[in-house]
C-alpha cells in the first residue's frame, strides 16, 4: 500500500517542504468526490462549492467554484475521452465543462430526496443522476433500467456506478446494501454486516464483474473479481474518506479524503528473479551468480596445472 496526497492541483495549493511528496490544497469547502481519467494515471477531485482539482495527467476544464450555487455539489463524472466532466448538485443541477455536453438536469423539478451522485454512459452521450431514496433520472443516451425509489430502504443510497457497456448500473446504500439494474450483476454486499463507519461510495472493475465499496474510515470491501489492494481502516486519519475510483484498468484504487488527500492503494507484486544480464530483469545482476562460473573455471584450471606439475615430477 502506498499513501500519497493529491498532487498537480489545478487551483491554489500550498507545497510542503522540499523532499516531501505531499501537496496540501487550500480548500474553501470539503472534497465530496473523485473521478478517474480514461488512462487511469490522472484524477479529478471536486469540492462541495464546485471547486475542481486535478492530479496526474488529468486536464482542468473549469469549475463552479466562482458560481453562486443553489445547492452544494455532491459528485462528478468524467467524459469518455477525459477532456471534460460534469458536476452535479444536491438539487440535480448539472454543470458541464470541457467537451462534456449538457443533456438535462432535475434542477427545476421537485425531488422527494436529494441527489447524491452521477454516472456517465461509456460514450459520454448521457448520464444518470441518483437520489438518496434510490430514484434514478436518466438523460441523453442513458437508459432507465429501474430504481429503488418506490422501495423502503434500510439506509439511504449514497452512490451509483454504471456497467462498462452502459446497459445497467449499481446503487449502493450507506449500510453497503447493493442494488442491481439492467445487466449489472450482484456480487455481494455488506448489507448484513456491522460496519464501523458507513459506506460512502463504490467503484467497478474494468470488466464489470466486481466492485469495491469504500467506507468513511477508509475501509474497503471487495466483491466479485475486485482485488483487495489495501485500505486505510485502522489508520489515524484527519479527514473522512468520501470516494473511491480505480487507479488503472487492472491495478489498485484511490481513496479521496474530504481534506483533499488521495490515498493510493496498490499491492506490490513479488520481485521477478531473472537470469543475470536479462534485458527484462528488474533486479541488479547478482554478483555471486556472475562469479560462480568464473570461479569454477579457475578451479578447473588450477586442477589441470597441478596434475601437469605432478606428472612432470613423477617422470
Amino acid at each position: 500500500m502506498i499513501t500519497v496526497a493529491s498532487v498537480g492541483l489545478a487551483l491554489a495549493a500550498i507545497a510542503e517542504p522540499a523532499g516531501s511528496d505531499v501537496v496540501t490544497p487550500h480548500l474553501n469547502a470539503p472534497i465530496v468526490g473523485i473521478a478517474n481519467g480514461p488512462s487511469g494515471s490522472g484524477y479529478w477531485l471536486v469540492a462541495s462549492d464546485g471547486g475542481v482539482f486535478t492530479g496526474g495527467n488529468a486536464a482542468f476544464s473549469g469549475s463552479a467554484g466562482n458560481l453562486r450555487l443553489n445547492r452544494p455539489i455532491v459528485g462528478m463524472a468524467v467524459d469518455s475521452n477525459g477532456l471534460g466532466y460534469w458536476l452535479v448538485a444536491s438539487d440535480g443541477g448539472v454543470f458541464s465543462f470541457g467537451e462534456a455536453r449538457f443533456f438535462g438536469s432535475t434542477g427545476d423539478l421537485h425531488l422527494n430526496r436529494a441527489i447524491v451522485g452521477i454516472a456517465a454512459t461509456p460514450d459520454g452521450g448521457g448520464y444518470w443522476l441518483v437520489a438518496s431514496d434510490g430514484g434514478v433520472f436518466s438523460f441523453g443516451d442513458a437508459s432507465f433500467y429501474g430504481s429503488t425509489g418506490n422501495q423502503r430502504l434500510n439506509r439511504p443510497v449514497v452512490g451509483m456506478a454504471a456497467t462498462p457497456n452502459g446497459n445497467g448500473y449499481w446503487l449502493v446504500a450507506s449500510d453497503g446494501g447493493v442494488f442491481t439494474f439492467g445487466d449489472a450483476h450482484f456480487e455481494g454486499s455488506t448489507g448484513g454486516r456491522a460496519l464501523n463507519r458507513p459506506i460512502v461510495d463504490m467503484a467497478v472493475t474494468s470488466d464489470g464483474r466486481g466492485y469495491w465499496l469504500a467506507a468513511a474510515d477508509g475501509g474497503v470491501f471487495c466483491f466479485g473479481d475486485a482485488a483487495f489492494d489495501g485500505s486505510e481502516a485502522g489508520a489515524t486519519l484527519n479527514q473522512t474518506i468520501v470516494g473511491i475510483t480505480p487507479s488503472t484498468a487492472s491495478e489498485g484504487y484511490k481513496l479521496a479524503g474530504s481534506g483533499g488527500v488521495v490515498f493510493v492503494e496498490k499491492s506490490e507484486p513479488p520481485p521477478v528473479l531473472n537470469s543475470p544480464g536479462n534485458p527484462g530483469s528488474n533486479l541488479p545482476e547478482a554478483p555471486f551468480a556472475v562469479a560462480l562460473p568464473a570461479l569454477a573455471l579457475a578451479l578447473l584450471g588450477m586442477t589441470l596445472l597441478f596434475r601437469r606439475r605432478r606428472a612432470a615430477i613423477d617422470s
